[in-house]
């Protein structure tokens, strides 16, 4: 009877176990590297926007999205190498008029754009400054300085930002590296939706025109501190 009675009891924990196990399953060593994304592009926003001399306020009270793409490690961008993977942040609503939305995957691609960066950390950010501009994200690859105008951004509270070519570029670009922030040329580089990295995120439905035109995505906790910095630092569209 007493070894009845044990093995009773030892299939009902062998019962018990598989339902032990039942939570959803960790995030893959992909999904986290998605979330390090979101929460580096965060760190990179946040200590750029903390020191006033960095990009105008001007500027960025006008641009559409933003463009971040954070290199916390090794360089995350070498021409003719891999790409620079971040994300991109939209003001919400019609021409983009509404808060800071839900941030999409992207990746920048190498061209001839004559950047050496070796192994140093090096961090991207763009400032896209149009409706076109920004449309033409949502839909396809652009490559900077053919399929849309692109300048190095001009930097510090007095920069002039209304010249001409500031005035033409559908966006304005920014690189740090070791402290040392400045505009920097990106053209014939390649910024691109990171489709993979986005469903990852989001779900098998996901694009990059559908998080940043639709509603229903919210941004993950991971992506927050980037968009609750930007929503304070500009939280209204200056046209």
């Amino acid at each position: 009877m007493k070894l009845t009675k044990y093995l009773a009891v030892g299939l009902g924990l062998l019962m018990v176990v598989p339902a032990t196990f039942a939570a959803p399953v960790p995030a893959s060593e992909n999904d986290k590297d998605e979330m390090n994304r979101l929460e580096n592009s965060g760190t990179v926003v946040e200590e750029i926007l903390n020191v006033p001399d960095d990009i105008p306020q001007d500027l960025l009270d006008k641009a559409r999205c933003v463009v971040v793409l954070p290199s916390v490690l090794k360089a995350a961008f070498i021409v003719g190498g891999s790409f620079g993977r971040g994300v991109m942040v939209c003001r919400t609503g019609e021409h983009f008029k509404g808060p800071w939305g839900a941030p999409a995957m992207y990746a920048l691609e190498g061209g001839s754009v004559g950047l050496q960066i070796g192994g140093q950390a090096t961090d991207f950010v763009i400032l896209v400054m149009n409706d076109r501009g920004a449309s033409s994200l949502l839909k396809s690859k652009v490559k900077l300085g053919a399929d849309a105008a692109v300048a190095a951004g001009p930097k510090g509270r007095d920069a002039q930002a209304d010249t001409d070519a500031f005035m033409r570029a559908e966006m304005l670009s920014y690189s740090r590296s070791r402290g040392v922030f400045a505009g920097i040329s990106l053209e014939g580089s390649t910024l691109r939706p990171d489709e993979d990295a986005n469903r990852k995120v989001y779900g098998k439905d996901a694009t990059a025109a559908a998080i940043i035109a639709e509603s229903k995505y919210e941004s993950p906790a991971a992506g927050r501190r980037l968009i609750s910095r930007l929503q304070k630092a500009s939280p209204t569209l200056k046209s």
